[in-house]
Formats: C-alpha cells, structure tokens, sequence
C-alpha cells in the first residue's frame, strides 16, 4: 500500500521583524535597551576613533580648556574686566567651558547622525536612535576629563587661599550634566533629521553654536545683566539656568533659580519628545534623500 504524505505547515520563528509603518508615538525605547551592546560598542568606537593616530590622543581635552581659558583671561578679564560673581577667574572660566564643551560636543555631534552614518543605515538593522545615544555617552567621558582638570584647579585655589568649598550642593552635579546631555541630544536629532533634505544646516550649526556660546552666560555671570534691557533674552536662554546652577553647586557662588531650572527641564522634555518623533518619521525613508 502507498501512503500519501500531507504537507504539514512548518512554523518559523523569526529573529527579527521589520514593520513598514508605525506609529508616530511609538518611541521603541525598548528596542533601544535590546540593542545596548552595540550601544556601547559604538561608545568605544567614538572615543577610540577620534584620537587615532594622533600624537596627544587624550591630552587635548586638557589643552583644549587650558588655551581657552588663556583666550578668556585676556579678553574678557583684562580687557573687558567682567566680573564673576566672587568667584575665582580661572576656576569660573573653566568651569563654564567644561559644561559648555559638553552640550556642544553633544549637539554637533548627533546633528550629523545620518549623514555622517548613512553607508551603516543601508547596510544592516539596528534602532538609529543608537548613534546619537552613543554620541552623547562617549562625550561624558570627555566631559570626565575636563571635569577633573577642573578639580585639579580648583584644590590648588584651595590650597592659596585656604578655602575649601565642598557642600551638598554638588549632589545636583550629575543632574545638570544629564540635563546638558538631554538638551544637546533632543536639539541635535531634530537638526539631525532636518539634514537629511537640507545640507546647509550641517554648515549652519557650528556658527549657531558659537553665537549661542555668548547668549549663555559661560564667560560672564547673569548678575553682569542685572538692568540691561537684553537680560530677558539671556533669561529666557534654556541653557542659562543649567550653566548657573552648575556654577552654584561647585562654588556656593552665583544665582540658582528652581523655577528657572524647572523651566530648562520642562523644555528638555518637551524638545527630545518631539525630536524623537521627527527622528522616528525621518529614519523609515532618509535613505532616499541622503
């Protein structure tokens, strides 16, 4: 006797599924979390990419601040002669580039996310929301570095005048750099997306970056505009109350404002859910115009 075989459906369970379309909400945060070993991969890569072949490697993220500095005594103190709020010329010059460096740092660097990382997108899968993520924690070691220069002056400070300022304050140190963080990465996928149509914004942000330098208040204190009829403009400058606030917790000196700094928070938010957005809608065809 012959016996017939049926065909029997075999089930197959696919490792990944790639959707055509999705919700302009759905964040996929956890698609993110799935992938944090190439997160942290590509952390490695940034950093280790940058000073090869170098001569100095990490070293120039000392003398980066240091010449800067050097530029803002002259300029701004001896020439200019703005005050600081009491607090120590170079501790209060570094400090503000230290933080500074740190939103720059992250806003140009994820604002060229899929130019600079399209011959990666059209080769394999993986959340674009990676490269960005990377860009900002690879900056935190940078920040790491200046930070502890910072340190290094402002104990030998301590140690010419006899005084040592260390309070509870610096609890919120960690907060305000995530703040820096959150703000230079929700601004920098928005222009990250607007680049993928329009080129000039990549030439465009690095001049924007430097005139927003002299709308914070990085090389003079706000009080300096105390009755000035631009320190609302300055005010109104979400980065203002961050730099302040991490003046405050370092030095005990300076303005703090808790509405103010709500009001940087508010905005964060605000920017890094809508620049998620954008940067959802833009990855599912940016191939074509990139």
């Amino acid at each position: 006797m012959h016996t017939i075989e049926k065909d029997i459906p075999v089930v197959t369970q696919w490792d990944e599924v790639i959707v055509p379309s999705a919700s302009l909400f759905d964040l996929r945060l956890k698609e993110v979390w799935r992938y944090r070993d190439l997160l942290l991969l590509f952390v490695k890569r940034d950093f280790t990419a940058q000073y090869k072949q170098t001569v100095l490697g990490p070293l120039w993220h000392f003398i980066q601040p240091i010449f800067t500095t050097v530029v803002f005594l002259l300029v701004f103190h001896s020439i200019a002669n703005i005050p600081t709020d009491g607090i120590e010329v170079i501790p209060f010059y570094m400090s503000g580039i230290a933080i500074w460096n740190y939103f720059s740092s992250c806003l140009t660097g994820t604002s060229s996310t899929f130019v600079a990382n399209a011959h990666i997108f059209g080769k394999v899968y993986f959340p674009r929301m990676v490269i960005p993520l990377s860009n900002v924690m690879s900056n935190v070691v940078k920040f790491g570095i200046q930070f502890i220069l910072l340190l290094a002056v402002m104990v030998w400070f301590g140690f010419k005048t006899g005084h040592f300022y260390i309070s509870f304050t610096w609890l919120l140190l960690p907060v305000l750099v995530l703040m820096m963080a959150g703000m230079g990465l929700g601004l920098g996928i928005i222009i990250s997306s607007l680049t993928t149509k329009y080129r000039d914004f990549t030439v465009l942000i690095g001049f924007a970056v430097q005139l927003l330098m002299y709308a914070t208040p990085v090389v003079y204190p706000l009080s300096y505009l105390q009755n000035k009829s631009y320190q609302w403009v300055i005010a109104a400058n979400p980065l203002t109350p961050i730099v302040e606030a991490f003046r405050y917790a370092l030095f005990g000196k300076g303005s703090f404002d808790g509405l103010h700094l709500m009001y940087s928070g508010i905005f964060i938010i605000v920017t890094l859910f809508i620049g998620t957005m954008i940067f959802n809608k833009v990855e599912r065809g940016f191939m074509d115009t990139v």
